[in-house]
């Protein structure tokens, strides 16, 4: 995709997960043990060719902004169908890395994706009525709450990490895992090796982008954040994402929520 060609294409190789891995597991549990189906996440949306969204409002599609670029999107598939994207309104705050950041020592592209707001909203241009959206998570405790993790492409496994040759897009998969801390904007998980680590341990690798992070509150699956980025130290050319001890940065969504409730609010006063 022509506007993904900084996030999505340069970076999907090295730390992002645009759409390109699904979700990456335990190596001793089976592979069919992290399927899933699409009437488990209905309100799972796909980007073009590789990426996620989810239907939060009737007309509205939260995503992270460096899947999307406003201008070049003009459609995304729910529920098998195609629906027809209206504009896309990135976060003020976000901002694509420098190139020059790209190669070489992660460290100076490590905190430019720490400060990025990677935030999207994808405004469709008819609302979706056969499907209830998904509620945002409200609350400021998901340290230590365990999470599902739903994504489509590749599938790999901690011991050895992601291919970065790996098909883009594949079957529906989930992994469970636990909020290891808060850092301002972001949730961070670690992918534990066995024994550690939840049954189903899992993580995104490069191409999950978007993709959810659901906690259960009260007995509702709600949306508390959206897969974005892995932290790595050393050399950028030796990067191989999803190894068991990688930690993962996905966007908190409670961080966002006066902006997002702004941004849909706004345009239906419009």
């Amino acid at each position: 995709m022509k506007g993904r060609s900084l996030h999505g294409v340069v970076l999907s190789a090295v730390l992002f997960a645009p759409g390109a891995m699904a979700i990456v597991q335990r190596d001793d549990v089976p592979e069919a043990a992290y399927r899933a189906t699409a009437a488990q996440l209905p309100t799972l949306v796909d980007l073009p060719d590789e990426g996620h969204g989810l239907l939060v409002a009737p007309t509205w599609v939260l995503t992270v902004a460096h899947a999307v670029t406003p201008g070049e999107l003009a459609s995304v598939t729910i529920q098998g169908r195609s629906v027809a994207v209206a504009e896309v309104v990135r976060h003020p705050g976000f901002r694509a890395p420098d190139p020059a950041a790209l190669t070489g020592d992660a460290a100076p592209l490590m905190k430019q994706l720490a400060a990025s707001a990677d935030i999207a909203l994808v405004r469709l241009a008819e609302p979706v009525t056969d499907v209830a959206p998904l509620p945002l998570y409200r609350g400021t405790q998901e340290t230590g709450k365990g999470v599902w993790l739903y994504g489509k492409g590749a599938t790999a496994t901690g011991k050895a990490g992601v291919d970065p040759h790996s098909p883009h897009r594949t079957e529906l998969r989930r992994a469970t895992n636990q909020v290891e801390r808060v850092d301002g904007a972001w949730l961070v998980l670690r992918f534990d090796a066995p024994p550690g680590g939840t049954a189903r341990e899992g993580l995104q690798g490069n191409g999950d982008s978007g993709g959810p992070v659901l906690i259960n509150q009260g007995g509702q699956w709600q949306l508390a954040g959206l897969m974005s980025w892995q932290q790595w130290k050393g050399a950028l050319e030796d990067y191989r994402a999803s190894r068991y001890g990688a930690e993962a940065y996905q966007v908190r969504v409670s961080h966002y929520l006066d902006w997002i409730d702004a941004t849909i609010k706004g345009a239906a006063a419009n």
